[in-house]
């Protein structure tokens, strides 16, 4: 009945979730609507200060699905605005390498402009520099890098018609597409018939921007926008000083030498949008994802299975374990007891401290700072605060969290290492504080060092990362410390039963009952829930691609837990009976497993989803997914000790032992 019960108090929290998505009307900080007027009306209603004029056009980094390495706006030698104070980033933004800059795009409310020049850039091929120059943007076009571009908070998509009249959104638009020597069109040269020089690079040096807005209702001024779309186009401009936007592409054949100018336009349109409203203005957002309800469908059927499964185990469970329950109390004569075979036959071995105990109540202090850690995010994720408009607030919480969440990781840390008999309390509190952070941290300090040589946006600033190691030292160690006190203070975790002095003798194991095919095995069901999710999560993090199903993951994160409990406490359960007792670190590993099968499919990911080429993107991706990797197995594996603990607990706390 429990099972049941945690089943329908998921679907509840399915339901509530879903639900927020349209039933939110509220303002998050730092969201509130802008209202934009005409430039007349906004000088006559000098007394509603939210009412601009002006609409600025932002630029973000530059990334490419076959490269891991993003660049700045300026680094491709772009139209560049007048030096300004950027906007600020939060932590979260930088450590995604976001760097959000002012451009020269800027416009009026409701005036519409034609083919108006930004600037022209020229290259000359005999001078060194300004060929590296021109160089880097041929690389820039022939890797498929692409613009992100935001008005009003809101990321500028480019849509487009693919296969079975579909449209496809895409939050980003290329720099330019390339010909082949073979007349090949790579990628966004496919778009037009005029793209068909053999070695050529076509460059996207004009753009067609819709802004769409919706006229407030029962306000005295202003409208807000819903809405920012584009179109890129090439032109080849007779007229450099005033451009007519006609004419043949902007073309640069690969082996020209020479001086080339390329001039920089844009074209933008107001069209008055009275079915978005400003709340939902996000929606447009998801037409960038393909087959949408194909993949609600799929998670949905995946989810369904699991819970079928995780309740049939746990039937099993159950009703078996009250047999045995049942026949071992009532044993009443020194003969029954003679006869005594199974789970209950280890009692005074069960509790026996673990080989490397030190080691294990590390990695659980860990990771009952990750788990507390992703469901307090995923909670915050799920009601909407932490959504894609509030740029970096994902992130931003997540670490904030970690660094705050020191306190249960000592604790946990050291009740465990002191209930295994452990003395050394100054070595484990100071491998709960720096083993497992001081990992990741190697790790991606060794993944900061390539982003700086290659010169990506993504590198972190070296005063972000002595904020960081600020914030890991001068508060998570010392929490971490705080933790680890109180758990040495407080007395031991007392077992239900006595272990002996001497260990029992394990019998011979069969196959299946062998510590290495239970562990392999007890992640496949785990993985099963999540793979689903995890390909969207990829493609967030590696396709670039908007990830907005933040209800289902946490569903799915509900969904994670109860599996590897369960999937743990049966193989626990089988290895009792066959009286092996040494069940501590077998549950740990078997719930961790699922990070070795999401390791395996990472890689299947990286070979047959994606297009990265190159020795420092294959690095950088292979870096960043161990480090998602270690996260993971410490947070599975904590899942499942916890899991059996508690179980191995309750079934000898219930029997009659002599």
């Amino acid at each position: 009945m429990a099972v049941f019960h945690c089943v329908r108090v998921v679907f509840v929290l399915l339901f509530v979730c879903g639900s927020l998505r349209d039933a939110v009307s509220f303002y998050l900080p730092g969201l509130a609507p802008v209202s934009f007027c005409e430039k007349e009306e906004s000088e006559k209603h000098t007394d509603v200060p939210d009412c601009k004029s002006t609409i600025e056009l932002f630029v973000n980094r530059l990334d490419s699905v076959e490269s891991v390495l993003p660049y700045e706006y300026t680094a491709f030698d772009f139209c560049a605005d007048e030096p300004e104070k950027r906007p600020s980033e939060n932590l979260g933004q930088v450590l995604f390498g976001e760097r959000i800059e002012p451009s020269p795009y800027k416009f009026f409310f409701k005036k519409n402009l034609e083919c108006q020049r930004v600037c022209l850039k020229s290259y000359n091929t005999e001078k060194a520099e300004e060929k590296a120059k021109l160089d880097f943007l041929k690389k820039g076009m022939l890797l498929n890098y692409q613009h992100h571009w935001i008005v009003d908070n809101m990321p500028v998509t480019w849509c487009y018609d693919v296969e079975d009249n579909q449209k496809f959104c895409n939050p980003g638009f290329p720099i330019g597409c390339y010909v082949t020597d073979t007349g090949r069109a790579k990628d966004a040269c496919v778009v037009s018939a005029d793209f068909n020089d053999k070695d050529t690079f076509y460059i996207f040096n004009h753009v067609d921007i819709t802004i769409f807005y919706h006229v407030v209702e029962n306000e005295a001024a202003g409208a807000r926008l819903v809405a920012a779309k584009l179109e890129p186009k090439s032109y080849k401009h007779t007229n450099m000083e005033k451009p007519d936007c006609k004419g043949p592409p902007m073309s640069l054949n690969n082996k020209f030498n020479g001086e080339v100018k390329i001039p920089y336009t844009y074209s933008v349109k107001f069209v008055e949008d009275k079915q978005i409203r400003w709340a939902s203005r996000w929606d447009y957002i998801l037409e960038s994802m393909p087959h949408t309800n194909i993949q609600w469908f799929s998670i949905m059927n995946s989810l369904v299975i699991v819970l079928f499964l995780s309740g049939m185990v746990a039937m099993i469970m159950l009703r078996t374990l009250h047999k045995d329950i049942a026949r071992y109390n009532q044993m009443d004569s020194v003969e029954d007891a003679q006869e005594e075979f199974g789970w209950k036959l280890v009692h005074g071995d069960v509790f026996r401290p673990p080989r490397k105990g030190m080691l294990l109540s590390v990695f659980l202090g860990s990771g009952t700072q990750i788990f507390i850690m992703t469901f307090v995010t995923l909670f915050f994720a799920c009601l909407g605060f932490l959504s894609p408009a509030n740029r970096g607030a994902l992130m931003t919480c997540a670490v904030v969290l970690w660094v705050l969440l020191g306190t249960p990781a000592g604790y946990v840390a050291a009740r465990y290492y002191k209930s295994f008999g452990g003395e050394k309390w100054k070595t484990n509190v100071l491998l709960t504080a720096f083993l497992c952070p001081g990992v990741v941290f190697a790790d991606f300090f060794v993944m900061n060092l390539i982003l700086w040589g290659e010169g990506s946006s993504a590198a972190m600033p070296f005063g972000t990362l002595v904020a960081i190691l600020a914030l890991w030292f001068c508060i998570s160690v010392p929490l971490t410390f705080i933790g680890a006190y109180f758990g040495f203070k407080k007395s031991g975790i007392e077992h239900p039963v006595r272990t002996n002095q001497i260990p029992r003798q394990i019998p011979e194991q069969s196959f299946y009952t062998k510590p290495l095919p239970g562990i392999v095995m007890g992640g496949i069901l785990p993985f099963g829930c999540i793979f689903i999710q995890l390909f969207f999560i990829l493609n967030s993090i590696w396709s670039h691609q908007m990830y907005y199903m933040f209800g289902f993951l946490f569903l799915v994160f509900i969904i994670l837990v109860i599996t590897c409990s369960e999937a743990t406490i049966l193989l626990c359960y089988f290895h009792l009976c066959a009286e092996d007792y040494h069940w501590q670190w077998r549950s740990f590993l078997t719930s961790g497993f699922t990070a070795v099968y999401f390791l395996v499919y990472a890689i299947h990911y990286f070979f047959s989803k994606l297009q990265i080429s190159g020795l420092a993107s294959t690095i950088l991706y292979f870096g960043y997914t161990m480090i998602m990797a270690l996260i993971f197995f410490l947070f599975t594996g904590t899942i499942g000790f916890f899991a059996c603990f508690w179980f191995v607990t309750k079934i000898y706390s219930v029997v009659k032992v002599d």
